[in-house]
């Protein structure tokens, strides 16, 4: 069976709905499984160090229920939070679970972008298997 990473961003403001659709589209295409990954980015060493411990802790909980929840909606069986850099983590995992295709979204670049570049850039740069990117408008999410 065919493996499906979708890549969610579980604090997006317009939710995850386009690129659920879209990997539904890859997963009835392909007879596929879905498996969903969020990537929780590392706090700065000078707010970690602010923090209280079980807040940080929490925040991971605080994901994996969010993650589950959306998954729930999705009907997919398999989720996963990773914390670490986001393109880095979701090309080492996809590697991980042998996926054949990555979706995950993206928005219509800023300037910050021209410097440091996407997480999609990242990804469809440097992953080992197909990569699907579902395009958001400016404003759009």
């Amino acid at each position: 069976m065919k493996k499906i990473l979708v890549a969610v961003d579980i604090a997006r403001e317009n939710g995850n709905d386009a690129v659920m659709k879209a990997a539904e589209i890859f997963s009835n295409a392909m007879g596929g499984s879905l498996v969903l990954l969020h990537i929780i980015e590392p706090a700065p060493g000078y707010v970690v160090a602010q923090i209280p411990k079980e807040i940080l802790a929490q925040r991971k909980t605080d994901a994996e229920m969010a993650l589950r929840d959306l998954a729930d909606q999705y009907g997919v069986s398999e989720a996963v939070v990773r914390e670490g850099a986001p393109a880095a983590e979701i090309v080492e995992y996809a590697s991980e679970i042998s996926a054949d295709v990555i979706v995950l979204d993206s928005h219509d670049p800023d300037l910050s972008n021209y410097f440091i570049g996407s997480v999609a850039s990242r990804v469809v740069r440097h992953a080992h298997c197909s990569v699907h990117i579902v395009r958001h408008a400016a404003g759009e999410g």
